[in-house]
Order: C-alpha cells, then sequence, then structure tokens
C-alpha cells in the first residue's frame, strides 16, 4: 500500500497517510488540518465534531488547527489567523523508519487579497506531519521571507479524544494534576517540555520544543450547547491541549522558528 495517497475528507481534498505498521492520518489541504489520527492499533486518537464544515466555508471544528498568526482575538487580524483557513500545498511525502510523514506549505501568494493586505509580510509556514506506531509528530516552521522584521503567535490547537472528559488528568502543569472540572480555558506560559496526559483509558506523553507555552480548553455543556458545529454532549469526548506561542515572538529578516510536538505512549501508569 503507498504510503500517501490523494482522496476527499468530506468536499476537501485531503492527503491520507498510512504507514507500514497500519498507522493512519488525513490532512485536509484547507488549513493543513489534520483531522484523523489513527495509532497502529487501529484506535482513532482525535476528536472531529460530526458537525464540522467540511466545504472550506469555515474552520474545522476538531483534529489539529494550524493557529498563525494570531493567538484568539490577541491581535487586529482575524481569529486564530488565516492559517487554518487557507489551502496550503503538499511538497513532500515518504515513509521513515517504518512511518509515513508529509509536509505541507503556505506562503503568501496562497493567500487571498484580503489577507494578504491584512498581514503584509513574506513568509513561508511548513507543517510537517509524521505518523509510525502510536506516535504522532508535527513539526511548525515559521520562516521570514521578508527584509523586515515581523512577529506571530502560534499553537497546534489539538483537539484529545478521550472517553470521558470528567476523568482527564493533565501532569506537569503545576504541583496537582490539572483536572478539567466543569470548562476550562486557561494559558500556562512557559511549560515543561514533556506533559502527561492521563485520559482514564490510557496515558500519553506529550513532547513539545520551540513552543513555549500551553493552552488547555474544553467549554463544558453550556458552551457547547451553544456552538452550532457540535452537539451537546461533545464537550464530553475530548480535551484541547495545545502547545503554543502565546505572547508574538519576532523573527528578523531570513530567520527560521521551528515548534515540535510529538504524542507518544507514557510510561508513566
Amino acid at each position: 500500500m503507498d504510503a500517501i495517497t490523494l482522496a476527499p475528507f468530506g468536499e476537501l481534498p485531503a492527503v491520507h497517510l498510512t504507514a507500514a505498521d497500519g498507522a493512519e492520518a488525513i490532512v485536509t489541504l484547507f488549513g493543513a488540518h489534520l483531522v484523523s489520527w489513527k495509532s497502529a492499533d487501529g484506535r482513532q486518537r482525535l476528536f472531529c465534531s460530526a458537525g464540522s464544515a467540511l466545504d472550506g466555508s469555515r474552520a474545522i471544528r476538531g483534529g489539529v488547527p494550524v493557529i498563525f498568526p494570531q493567538f484568539n482575538e490577541r491581535g487586529p487580524g482575524m481569529r486564530h489567523g488565516f492559517a487554518r483557513v487557507s489551502d496550503w500545498a503538499l511538497i513532500d511525502s515518504g515513509s521513515v523508519a517504518g512511518g509515513a510523514f508529509a509536509v505541507f506549505a503556505l506562503e503568501p501568494h496562497d493567500l487571498s487579497d484580503e489577507r494578504a493586505a491584512a498581514w503584509p509580510y513574506d513568509f513561508a509556514l511548513r507543517l510537517r506531519v509524521e505518523v509510525g506506531g502510536a506516535d504522532l509528530a508535527m513539526t511548525l516552521e515559521v520562516e521570514n521571507c521578508d527584509v523586515a522584521p515581523f512577529s506571530f503567535s502560534s499553537a497546534l490547537h489539538t483537539y484529545h479524544l478521550v472517553d470521558d472528559v470528567a476523568a482527564v488528568r493533565i501532569d506537569g502543569l503545576g504541583q496537582q494534576p490539572l483536572a478539567i472540572g466543569d470548562t476550562r480555558d486557561e494559558i500556562f506560559v512557559g511549560v515543561a517540555p514533556r506533559l502527561v496526559l492521563h485520559s482514564g483509558a490510557g496515558t500519553l506523553q506529550l513532547e513539545q520544543d520551540g513552543f513555549t507555552d500551553a493552552v488547555v480548553w474544553n467549554p463544558g455543556a453550556a458552551n457547547t450547547a451553544a456552538m452550532p458545529d457540535m452537539q451537546d454532549d461533545d464537550y464530553k469526548r475530548f480535551v484541547c491541549i495545545e502547545p503554543a506561542v502565546i505572547e508574538p515572538l519576532t523573527l528578523q529578516a531570513g530567520e527560521t522558528w521551528s515548534g515540535r510536538y510529538r504524542i507518544a505512549p507514557s510510561s508513566i501508569p
């Protein structure tokens, strides 16, 4: 079986990765959005709402949206930036060490005139997605191709699929394990490079490099019920743990920043 195939996901062109051991991933070119990741045992690891628009009309709810160049509404641009609602290009793919990978790119010529005018810098984004076994690795690169410096924020807004959010505990964000409670929307600045997610049905190690911060989010019952692209009880089935750079980072002309996120089974019970 080919490591990489092209097939629609909903109405969106998408890249399907299949590792030799059976691990799989699907990434839409719209947003370079990882919408599905199955480990080699066939288990789905990401939440993606059944109510998501899959026609490019709005951002996809779930999976791993790429946040750039603005986090949330912390700036004058569009909420969470334009990367997650722009069309990326597949520039490389293949097999490595039994796994499968694909690399996606976004540049100014890929943007609408309105978005390019709102963020008038020459840049190159590259996202590498690799799966194999029970591991997922994502690397985001931001290159300043401009003659002037620019500043950006970024995150990989990962929706971890869980059996019951009430059982979730996260180690590494404080002296005590973090529970979600009724709702949770919290930024943690300067986090450790390794967190541990206890989901109630398994334990995962979350490693980040380059990303200095983390965001933990679950909307809770009331907020979920108000979201048109989610079912009322969807909040029970995910927790977002996002590697992030919240305070804008400045890149000088010619510089490149890289942030890596790896999810793997943890030996911690």
